[in-house]
This record gives structure tokens, sequence and C-alpha cells, in this order.
């Protein structure tokens, strides 16, 4: 007989659960000896002793951020009002105070807070709750904008603050239970259970390395940041997005894996700065079409399609046409999926990909690197008359590359900023778009964006990639 405690445990929910519905398909008189629950404690079985002891350290984050906005009604065009109250009332923008609210998690006796960066993002003043609700100011340590994860610090002398350990997210597997904890919608502190419903979800546009777990336990605005827990109390992920045609849960919530939240800690301990390692190359997707092509036995993976010259890929011996399949034994479908598990390792180890070529497989160590700095970015903002006016250009390095989230882009210029209200803004560029021509010009360089302006003269043709499309702009 199996026997299950107060301290309710994965497995034995898990096997209650599988046995109760296993019993139902077999119908009425079916033996299932060690399985069915055989006494009032196992039928009782409940969350509570878990909740007990992971939510005091799930908090409250509240954001104060002042916005400056102009007056929209139309009364305030109209010279009629002006005459009476002013020029002043109604050209300057007004300061307006912005309060919002999300969750966050506890992870250190020494008050470090993980959160989501879109909670508290531009805030100038967080506050951080605790379940009893002693309220801390916060201060910002590192904010990875690429994972959407955000560090913060409270300051809690001779307070014993609770903390969640965080787990091995590599070892769920898809019908674990979880619990979600967080503050929807500013009700206070509550908690849901549902499933892992899937691992690896890629393809969200919800961050730079888009890999998330995805679940059925509710998530709603306000549990951004919130902890996903496991049925041993650790910390899983810290829940981050939903996809919802009304705004409230319909069952699909994402949370960024703890093995991503790690990585940022150990920065943070390093100095604050996330640097992840680069191996300089590119690939696609081995879709059904090229699994076949390439005589794989089933799709999925990484089809390499460009090296770095000199890079950790091509030092490795990767080759274009390899398809890198795993990343020390975990497999990966996808380039969203290879740059996760790369970016989950330090800098100065040693990667082992999994590689098939030719339809042989391959073990290939890959050293892991920071990617270069080179050529210097040369920062320059662009005046005068141009479109790109107000723009501030740079020359893409790898690394820069990796900063402005420009994926296979190792050289040539990128607009790092566009400032608010600039003829360059209302163009259209945006930050992040990489200059390709202008006039006809071939841009390489900071240095060939100001020749090719200054012999313009007044007529312009300028070429912009941004993401995988190439855009030509036409002005007069």
């Amino acid at each position: 007989m199996t026997f299950c405690k107060s301290e309710v445990s994965r497995r034995c929910v898990s096997a209650l659960a599988g046995a109760a519905m296993l019993a139902l398909s077999l119908g009425p008189g079916t033996s299932l000896a060690q399985t069915v629950p055989s006494s009032r404690e196992e039928i009782q079985l409940s969350y509570a002793p878990i909740v007990k002891q992971v939510a005091p350290a799930v908090v409250n984050i509240y954001t104060r951020t002042v916005v400056a906005q102009r007056p929209q009604s139309p009364l305030f065009n109209d010279p009629f009002f002006r005459q009476f109250f002013g020029e002043d009332l109604f050209s300057k923008p007004q300061r307006k105070t912005q309060n919002s609210l999300g969750s966050g998690v506890l992870v250190r006796e020494d008050g470090l807070v993980v959160t989501n960066v879109h909670v508290i993002k531009g805030a100038e003043e967080i506050k951080v709750v605790l379940s009893d609700g002693s309220e801390y100011p916060a201060k910002p340590v590192t904010l990875d904008e690429r994972t959407d994860i955000a560090l913060l610090k409270i300051d809690a002398p001779g307070i014993d603050l609770p903390v969640l350990q965080l787990a091995d997210s590599d070892a769920l597997e898809v019908g674990d239970l979880v619990l979600a904890i967080g503050n929807p919608f500013g009700v206070g502190q509550t908690v849901t259970s549902g499933i892992v419903s899937a691992l690896a979800r890629t393809r969200q546009g919800i961050n730079d390395y888009g890999f998330f777990i995805q679940t059925d336990a509710a998530i709603n605005p306000g549990n951004s940041g919130g902890a996903l827990v496991t049925m041993d109390g650790r910390l899983a992920g810290i829940n981050t997005a939903i996809i919802s045609r009304t705004g409230g849960s319909v069952g699909i919530g994402f949370a960024i894996p703890a093995n991503m939240v790690k990585t940022v800690i150990v920065a943070a301990d390093n100095g604050g700065q996330v640097v992840r390692p680069w191996i300089g190359a590119t690939g696609q997707t081995a879709t059904a079409d090229l699994a076949e092509g390439f005589g794989l036995e089933h799709p999925g993976g990484v089809v390499v399609n460009t090296l770095y010259p000199g890079g950790p890929a091509e030092k490795s011996g990767l080759a274009v046409g390899d398809i890198v399949v795993a990343v020390d034994g975990k497999p990966v479908a996808d380039p969203q999926g290879l740059r996760f598990r790369l970016a989950t390792l330090p800098i100065g180890e040693t990667a082992k990909l999994t590689v098939m070529r030719k339809g042989r497989e391959l073990i290939v160590p890959i050293e892991l690197h920071a990617a270069p700095q080179t050529p210097a970015p040369d920062e320059t903002p662009i005046g005068g008359g141009s479109p790109l006016a107000g723009a501030t250009i740079a020359n893409i390095s790898p690394a820069l590359g990796e900063l402005l989230g420009l994926n296979g882009v190792w050289t040539g210029v990128a607009l790092t900023d566009v400032a608010r209200g600039s003829p360059a803004r209302r163009v259209g560029f945006r930050p992040g778009d990489v200059l390709l021509k202008i006039n006809g010009i071939l841009l390489k360089s900071v240095a060939d964006v100001k020749r090719a302006i200054a012999d313009a003269g007044g007529k312009w043709e300028i070429a912009v990639r941004r993401g995988d499309e190439t855009e030509t702009l036409k002005l007069d």
C-alpha cells in the first residue's frame, strides 16, 4: 500500500491521480493493490503543506512611475479657452504618477528578489511587500532585458527572510504538478495549481531567449514575476506571460526556467553585467523537408548555415551543413533552443555539441567565449537635416550584435538609439535597424555613413535591414 503523509510529494500526488483515473477506466470491482487510496488521509491530500512552506518567499512588488502627458481634450486646442487659461496650461506636458504592481520571489537570505524587467522598468520607486505585510524599499541590482529577468535587493537587517531554492528546471517533465503563486489583479497573494503543459516553448516573441515552461495553472495580470513551484517546494520558473484574448487566464501561461534565472544571479555576483557565451554560428530549424534531405529520422535540430571566421564554432571543426541536435546531451529543436542551452552555460567552459554530419553522429567540443568587441563601436549621434537626424549609429561587432539582438549580424552599422520626436523617429527608424545603403553607397562603418550623408544632396534612398526584412526608404 502506498501511504502519503501530510508532506505532499510530487511522486505521491501524481501516482494517486493516475491511479484514480485508471480505476475509473477499469470499472468497479477491479483491484489496484498498492495504488488506490485506502484511507481518509490519502483521500484528503492537500497542497497546504507546500504552500505554507513556499508562499512567504513570494512577494508583492509595487512601483511608482512619473510620466509626462500632454492634455488630450480637443477643447485644449480652442483659442477661446486659451485666452482665459493661458498657453502654458495647454502646451506643457502634465506630470502624472502611475502605480503598478507585480510579483517577485526571494531567492536569498540577503534580500535578493527575482522578478520581471517589465514589472519594474522605468519605476522611480520600488516597494517590496512580504506576505506578513512588512514593506521594504528595493533597489535594482541587475536588469537583463534580453531574458526579462530583474534582480532587486531589499535591506532587512535582523530579519530571517523566507527564501525559495531554485530547482533544476531541466528535470521537469510534461505532466508534473506545479503551483503558480503571485498577486493577480492586486487582490492579494493567490495560489493556483496545474501541470507542466510543455517544455522548451520557443517562438513566442516574449524575449530574446524564448525558451519557456508552459503551464495551465491560472496566471493573470499581476502574476508576472511570481513563482512557478514544484511539488518539492522549489522554484521551477518565474511566471512571465500568458496567451489570452481577454486579458485573463485561458490556461496558457509561460515561465522563464530557473536555470536561466541562475545565470543572471551568477552574473550579478560577478559585477552585474550579464555576458553569455557566443560561438559564432547561425542556423535554421531542420524542418521536415530539410530533415528528409539530410537523411534525418525526424525533424528537429539546427542546420548550420553561417560561421564567423576564426570564431569558436569554426575553430572547433563545426562546418556549414552540420546539424546540431543537442548540447551536453540536452536536445535542441531550433535556433532558440540552441541559444538557450548555450546561454545557461558559463564562459570559459567547453560544451559538447551533438552533431549530425552526412548521416553520422559526432561529438564536437566547443570552447565558450564572450563575443568579440571589435571593431570599436564609435557611437555617433546624427544631426543636421537628414532623415537620420536624432539617431545614434555605431559600428557592429559580434558583441554589439548580441546586445541589440541582431542574430548573425556581425559587421556593418546599426542604430543604437533614436531620440523621441526626432526626424529619424518620425520617419520610422528604430533602435536595432541595420543601415545597408544610402543612395546606393554600401555602408560598412560609421565613417561610410557620415560620407554618404554629406554627399546626399537632399535626395535620400536608404536601405535598412530590420529583423529578416529589408526595407528601402525614398525621400526628397
